[in-house]
């Protein structure tokens, strides 16, 4: 049986491409911009040359040229896999309790006078980026209890170019930027970026990395966080870590978390966001934590019932597959001697990488001093070539790297190191 007005209109369906010749609620949506890595991903997938090299990933890549799982980590696979008395179930809002217990502990130490007064919230989130979100959300709800506050949020000078993007999805509108790398000294420029920070508005939230830069590698030492730290507090600043890849930058965990715990120490309030995708080899899995360090423990239980309820509106709750995996490692410390050895393994081949690769550069004669590879850490490095220059090895070297002149250390390897020095060589030599 046919409705009455069932018959369709063939001239509408032909010209609207719908049975009821109504226009698409979403005709009139534009084509978001791509990042910068997904338009050099995608000029890379279509480049044939079979030398060509893939610099601007945010993995880790082993010799062979893969992402690399460690081995702890497909062993406890396994063995979580053949547990019979493992049963699916959600976990909370806020993650497993184990997890995010160990991931604050990781960041703060266990001993952290913080931890043991009880003014701490650890959330597991969906990966790094999420961490920073629910971060960036309950910084807005925070501050709208006082007054409306749409920032300014202050970044560094190069950064990651999802962060502004995450705290404007938050409804934090005013970002800004603080100075941070400087092309003349190929390093951190820290009156500059004191002198940025100094005009900050109170109650500015500044978002600094802990660890691992992105993407310089370029880190501040114990005496610059001293003299950040001492501004913060006195401009009434509020301080976001990021600490993405701990313990890919230097091979020691506690060295790397050094500057959440001296903030946490001078009794600052803080947010940190980490990652244990990069530490772990977990990418598919998207383990992410967001730490609050608070004042007073009489905020905790506010606190905690804000973030459930951001929570549950964002991602409802977090996997627990791979968080999981953190936890039975963190919980074990014959597990967390063999990860911090395999780790440290990661580290000294990526150093070993620097420093083969400038001492490539010296041979050929490359144009400039070259030590700044070996002075970065990490997995990320600034190789000071300008745009042009990053251009040139893209279309005729077949060498992919950030605009920024930016790459990724892990990518090169025994088969392409030679390859990759001499394309470096050529862009600072030849006429563009």
């Amino acid at each position: 049986m046919k409705r009455p007005d069932s018959k369709l209109n063939e001239t509408e369906v032909k010209q609207n491409g719908d049975a009821g010749g109504q226009l698409s609620v979403f005709t009139n949506v534009h084509t978001a911009a791509g990042s910068p890595e997904k338009r050099l991903l995608s000029a890379f997938k279509k480049d044939t040359n079979p030398g060509k090299a893939y610099l601007a990933g945010r993995e880790y890549y082993s010799e062979d040229g893969k992402t690399f799982e460690l081995r702890l980590v497909r062993r406890i696979k396994q063995q979580l896999s053949a547990d019979p008395t493992t049963r699916p179930e959600y976990p909370s809002p806020l993650g497993l309790t184990e997890f995010t217990r160990r991931a604050t502990e990781v960041a703060l130490g266990k001993s952290s006078r913080a931890i043991v007064e009880e003014r701490v919230l650890g959330v597991q989130t969906p990966g790094f980026t999420a961490a920073v979100r629910l971060g960036a959300e309950l910084l807005r709800n925070w501050y709208d209890h006082c007054a409306a506050w749409c920032g300014p949020v202050y970044l560094s000078s190069p950064c990651d170019d999802s962060l502004a993007g995450i705290f404007q999805a938050a409804g934090i509108q005013d970002i800004r930027e603080y100075y941070y790398w400087d092309d003349q000294q190929r390093g951190v420029c820290l009156d500059k970026l004191l002198e940025d920070l100094e005009k900050a508005p109170e109650r500015s939230v500044v978002v600094l990395s802990a660890s691992a830069h992105y993407p310089t590698g370029a880190d501040l030492s114990h005496n610059q966080w001293a003299v950040i730290t001492e501004l913060i507090m006195r401009r009434r600043l509020f301080p976001f870590l990021l600490l993405p890849p701990q313990a890919l930058c230097y091979g020691n965990v506690e060295r790397e978390a050094w500057p959440v715990q001296y903030c946490a120490s001078q009794g600052m309030e803080l947010l940190c966001a980490q990652s244990f995708s990069h530490c772990f080899g977990l990418y598919g899995e998207a383990v992410g934590h967001l730490l609050c360090v608070l004042k007073q423990n009489s905020l905790l239980l506010s606190v905690q019932s804000q973030a459930a309820t951001i929570v549950k509106s964002l991602w409802a709750q977090p996997s627990a597959g791979g968080a999981n995996i953190v936890a039975t490692v963190l919980s074990n410390p014959a597990h967390v001697v063999e990860w911090k050895e395999e780790v440290k393994h990661i580290v000294e081949r990526c150093m070993l990488i620097r420093e083969l690769l400038r001492e490539r550069l010296r041979l050929l004669g490359a144009p400039g001093c070259w030590d700044r590879l070996t002075q970065q850490s990490g997995l990320y490095c600034n190789t000071g070539l300008n745009e042009d220059q990053v251009e040139f090895l893209s279309q005729r070297r077949h060498v992919y790297l950030l605009p920024s002149g930016c790459l990724n250390v892990s990518a090169i390897n025994g088969r392409n190191l030679d390859y990759i020095a001499e394309s470096i060589h050529r862009a600072l030599t030849t006429s563009l």
